[in-house]
């Protein structure tokens, strides 16, 4: 991703981005479920809710606490069970520069 989708919200709101990177620390530690898995639900989140960015910032992410590209498939076929055919497609496009041909 070539430029931070919070760079303006950082200009007008600092307190707010800072309260949200903590909320952030907090939502995705370790606890009754992995940081990884908690990534890869939200990455399920962005796709069926049609974050391309997001898609592909989670799924960097989770991949930093390692996730495959198997595990990662998984979570989009459950999106996609639960709430259509747009979440592979999303999918698919946050994925692109992560797992090229």
């Amino acid at each position: 991703m070539p430029d931070n989708p919070l760079s303006t919200a950082m200009k007008i709101d600092p307190k707010v981005v800072e309260h949200m990177k903590a909320n952030d620390e907090w939502v995705f530690s370790d606890g009754a479920l992995s940081r990884k898995v908690k990534l890869l639900i939200a990455l399920a989140f962005d796709a069926a809710h049609g974050a391309v960015g997001g898609v592909n910032g989670l799924a960097q992410r989770a991949m930093k606490e390692g996730a495959t590209a198997d595990e990662i498939a998984e979570v989009l076929r459950v999106a996609y069970l639960m709430t259509g055919v747009g979440a592979i497609y999303i999918g698919s496009q946050g994925l692109r520069d992560l797992f090229p041909r």
